[in-house]
């Protein structure tokens, strides 16, 4: 048990990884467009959350 302690820590995978020797060039590059779709919605939602949390602790700041 204590092996398993010791070993790192591997970072979960959210994205299945395609075969891409089976895709062709234009199936490719719609893939691409996907993740980029994907990054877009994701950075969208990180900045959505950024700005919770300014407004949460502009909110919540000591007067000073």
């Amino acid at each position: 048990m204590a092996e398993d302690e010791d070993a790192p820590v591997r970072k979960r995978t959210r994205l299945e990884k395609l075969t891409l020797d089976t895709l062709g060039v234009e199936e490719l590059r719609d893939y691409i467009g996907e993740l980029k779709d994907e990054i877009a919605r994701t950075e969208a939602d990180i900045a959505r959350k950024q700005s919770h949390k300014s407004a949460a602790d502009a909110f919540f700041r000591k007067p000073g």
